[in-house]
């Protein structure tokens, strides 16, 4: 690794911190109203939602693509199903896995 990679990833971490580190500071000092916590709730959910929805519903021409063949979309179902039954973060993510490699492999044969 160069010393400019180096250089890249320090300076990266200095930003990250220095952006992050106030705000945490200053929301563990004050207390929050409590409708402000109970919306901050939502936030990872929405953020996870953002990332993967398109992930499952966005083709690589970037139309959407609702079709059995859309292989991330059927694993995503699957996952869906999955999480909400046995809220297990660890099995979701195996059969979440085990569904898009299986569906994969079956869909040339459909």
């Amino acid at each position: 690794m160069s010393w400019q990679e180096v250089a890249t990833i320090a300076g990266m971490t200095v930003v990250t911190f220095d952006v992050r580190y106030p705000v945490l500071a200053l929301v563990s000092r004050v207390t929050l109203p409590e409708w402000l916590r109970a919306a901050l709730r939502f936030v990872p959910p929405a953020v996870l939602a953002a990332i993967i929805a398109p992930a499952l519903l966005v083709s690589d021409s970037g139309n959407i693509w609702l079709s059995p063949a859309n292989a991330y979309l059927v694993a995503g179902l699957i996952a869906i199903a999955v999480a909400l039954a046995g809220r297990n973060i660890l099995l979701t993510m195996a059969v979440g896995m085990a569904a898009l490699w299986g569906w994969r492999w079956l869909l040339p044969y459909l």
